[in-house]
């Protein structure tokens, strides 16, 4: 079955393993002990249970989206609505679970990594709910782009530490999460947002994030009376992918995961690493990775900062090698007309993460034979200041301008 992956060594078939100095060994270790027998008992699992639903949330909704479907006149499109969960992203599954694990290790705090701000606001969320000392490394940049964000994180008591070398995005937030990690393994836990890093995180985070696809499994055959035709989501590490993936591995179902092409695949400022990249290690793992001919990491293009991301999930460079899974790209200006679109027909604000989805399914809904499923990972509250700069900032300050010369009162 391919969905038996990882092997003992985290392997998926050439991808994964752990590729880090020998100090986070005896970490990466005691990680792996701990996921293997916390997460197989009882008490653990219905503690999970309980906060999946009475405090993250749980089961979001499936929902039709009628007057998308009309307006494109294609096959019928169905959205998993894990924007509505608690904080506004299926990030929050993820961290429960690793939260829940921390505690159980005897870890008194966390540090993380963020992009999109989205795994940062999870991390301090559950580290809040459990009385855990909380540090997120961000990019500097997006720190400009997600202001909202750092600011909720603060406000539930975290440190933002902002990382300020490289591209000042969140390659290199993450690598100031491990260089932090590796001086304080004994009392910190590093709770990794995504299916990337070294084993055991991209099956933990897998695991944790694939209540997703089993959801979204039975709400499917209960609303249409059998599975969806295709399955659509946005990837940068690949966590709500996966997640929403890995249920269906080993059912009649396409898959296609959506990476950023950024300002378009031929300028070179894009995110598409499986389509693009070459194999390589990336934090801990060996991948697909944006690279240049001397092995050096490039940097990497979206204007969602949580695709803004070079590297790529070893689970999706083995979906995409065994041919099980596509891997196709959507450029900014694509996902920000997606934005528009569903937010006008539907009333649905999406992250820009998720618009990438969107963009996708709005291309292959009139060749699709059956129900399309579009994995909407966050809503789009966040990247507010961004839609605004694209969208709306001008057309106010013409307003503005326009009342002014009338002698009207100042919007």
């Amino acid at each position: 079955m391919i969905g038996s992956f990882p092997d003992t060594k985290g392997r998926f078939g050439s991808f994964g393993g752990k590729f880090v100095p020998e100090t986070l060994m005896y970490a990466l270790e005691e990680l792996e002990e701990a996921y293997a027998r916390f997460s197989q008992e009882e008490d653990f699992r219905q503690e999970l249970k309980d906060l999946l639903a009475d405090y993250d949330g749980r089961p979001t909704p499936l929902y039709y989206a009628e007057r998308l479907t009309r307006h494109l006149g294609g096959a019928p499109i169905y959205l998993k609505r894990e924007d509505l969960n608690h904080t506004g992203a299926h990030k929050i599954n993820n961290a429960l679970g690793q939260g829940l694990l921390a505690k159980r290790m005897g870890k008194k705090k966390l540090v993380a990594e963020t992009g999109a701000g989205q795994h940062g606001v999870a991390a301090a969320t559950v580290a809040a709910l459990l009385g855990l000392e909380c540090k997120v490394f961000m990019g500097v940049e997006d720190m400009k782009r997600q202001r909202l964000n750092v600011f909720r994180m603060r406000l539930l008591g975290a440190e933002v530490v902002p990382a300020d070398s490289g591209t000042r995005t969140l390659k290199d937030a993450t690598n100031e999460a491990i260089r932090y990690w590796v001086a304080h393994v004994e009392d910190t836990f590093y709770m990794i947002g995504s299916v990337v890093g070294p084993h055991p995180y991209p099956r933990m985070v897998r695991d944790f994030q694939r209540v997703i696809g089993d959801e979204a499994k039975a709400q499917m055959v209960k609303q249409t009376g059998g599975l969806p035709h295709t399955i659509v989501a946005a990837v940068g590490g690949g966590s709500n992918a996966m997640g929403i993936f890995y249920p269906f591995l080993d059912d009649p179902v396409r898959l296609i995961g959506v990476e950023a092409a950024g300002k378009g695949i031929e300028t070179g400022q894009h995110a598409a690493t499986l389509s693009q990249g070459k194999k390589g290690v990336i934090h801990g793992s060996y991948t697909y990775l944006l690279q240049d001919e001397e092995g050096q990491i490039l940097p990497a293009h979206s204007i969602s900062a949580g695709l803004d991301y070079p590297g790529v999930g070893p689970e999706h460079a083995y979906l995409m090698e065994s041919g099980r899974a596509q891997y196709v790209s959507v450029t900014d200006e694509e996902a920000l007309e997606a934005v528009q679109l569903l937010t006008r027909l539907e009333g649905i604000l999406p992250a820009l993460e998720s618009a990438h989805a969107v963009a996708h399914a709005m291309k292959i809904v009139r060749e699709t034979e059956g129900p399309i499923l579009i994995n909407l990972s966050g809503r789009g509250d966040k990247d507010m200041e961004t839609l605004i700069n694209h969208f709306s900032l001008g057309d106010i300050e013409d307003e503005q301008k326009e009342t002014k010369q009338k002698g009207g009162t100042k919007v």
